[in-house]
C-alpha cells in the first residue's frame, strides 16, 4: 500500500471521508507555498551568486542544502526553482480547467455538429505526443516569457477533463432549471455561466488540484530535457537536469530539487483525493442544484 493510499484509508469512525488527506495535503502544500513565496526574501543573496571558495560543500550550518559545482547555494536555487515550478503548475491548472469547463460545456449543451467537431479535436490532441510537439515548437519560445510554456502545456491538459465536463453538461441540460432557462430564451453563454459551471464546481475544483501535479511534472520533464525553462532562470526541472550527473557523487545537488518535486506532487495529490472523497460523500436529505 502506498503512503497516499494509507492516508486516504485511515479515516476512522466519526471522521468524515477525505478529512485526513485534505489536512495533510493542505498543510504540506501550505508549507511549500510559504517556502516558495517567502524563501527568496528570507534567504541572503541571490540563487545565481557563485562562491568559488565554497564549491561542492556538503550540507552544513552555513549552507543547509550544500553548494553546487560553481559554489551556488543549493537551498536558494531549490527555493527559486520551487517558486517557478509551483507558479507554472497553478497557472496551467487554472488555464486548462477554464478551457475544459467552457469547451466541455459548449459541447454538452449545444450537441449536434458542434459536439462532433469538438470531440474530434479532443481525439486528435489526445493522439499527439505532448513532449514531441512541445519539443518541436520550443525554439519559438526559447528565451521568451514562461507564459508561452504555460500555454504549450495547457493545450495538452484540458482534453480529458473536457470529456468529463461534457458528460456532466449533457445530464444537466435535461434538468428542469436548464430547460426553463432555454424556454425563456436565455442565450447559451448565460446558461453555461449561470447554470452549468456552478453545478460543476466540485468537479472543476478537483480537476484544478490534480492538474497542478501533472503540470509540475510536465514542466519538470520538459525543462529536464532542455525544452522548458531556460537559463539563467531555474525550475525544479532545470535543477534536476543539472544535478542528475552528480546524483551518486554529490547527492545533495540532486536530492534537494527531487525531494521538493515529490513533496509538491504528493501534497496536491492528497488534497485532490481528499476533496474527491469529501464531495462524493453521500449527504442526508435532498439538496437543490446551484442553478435553480
Amino acid at each position: 500500500m502506498t503512503l497516499r493510499a494509507a492516508i486516504v484509508s485511515s479515516s476512522g469512525p466519526g471522521v468524515r471521508r477525505g478529512t485526513i488527506p485534505i489536512l495533510v495535503g493542505a498543510v504540506l502544500l501550505g508549507a511549500i507555498a510559504l517556502a516558495a513565496g517567502f524563501g527568496p526574501i528570507v534567504l541572503d543573496g541571490d540563487h545565481t551568486v557563485q562562491r568559488h571558495d565554497a564549491i561542492l560543500r556538503p550540507p552544513g550550518f552555513e549552507h543547509w542544502f550544500g553548494t553546487g559545482r560553481l559554489g551556488e547555494d543549493v537551498l536558494a536555487q531549490t527555493v527559486y526553482g520551487l517558486r517557478k515550478s509551483l507558479l507554472i503548475g497553478i497557472t496551467v491548472a487554472l488555464v486548462s480547467t477554464a478551457m475544459s469547463a467552457v469547451i466541455g460545456s459548449i459541447a454538452g449543451l449545444v450537441g449536434g455538429r458542434t459536439d462532433v467537431a469538438i470531440m474530434w479535436l479532443v481525439d486528435v490532441l489526445l493522439v499527439l505526443p505532448p513532449i514531441v510537439v512541445v519539443a518541436v515548437v520550443s525554439p519559438l519560445f526559447a528565451g521568451r516569457s514562461w507564459v508561452l510554456l504555460v500555454v504549450a502545456i495547457a493545450i495538452f491538459q484540458w482534453m480529458l477533463p473536457a470529456r468529463m465536463v461534457r458528460s456532466r453538461a449533457m445530464v444537466l441540460r435535461e434538468s428542469g432549471f436548464v430547460r426553463a432557462a432555454r424556454a425563456m430564451g436565455a442565450p447559451g453563454r448565460r446558461i453555461i455561466r449561470r447554470h452549468l459551471i456552478p453545478n460543476m464546481l466540485p468537479l472543476l475544483v478537483i480537476d484544478v488540484t490534480l492538474t497542478v501535479g501533472t503540470a509540475v511534472i510536465a514542466e519538470a520533464g520538459l525543462s529536464y530535457f532542455g525544452f522548458g525553462v531556460q537559463a539563467p532562470d531555474v525550475s525544479l526541472g532545470t535543477l534536476l537536469a543539472a544535478g542528475s550527473a552528480s546524483a551518486t557523487t554529490f547527492p545533495w545537488i540532486f536530492l534537494a530539487p527531487a525531494g521538493s518535486l515529490v513533496a509538491m506532487v504528493m501534497a496536491v495529490g492528497l488534497l485532490g483525493e481528499g476533496l474527491r472523497l469529501r464531495l462524493e460523500e453521500p449527504t442526508d436529505g435532498g439538496g437543490s442544484d446551484v442553478g435553480r
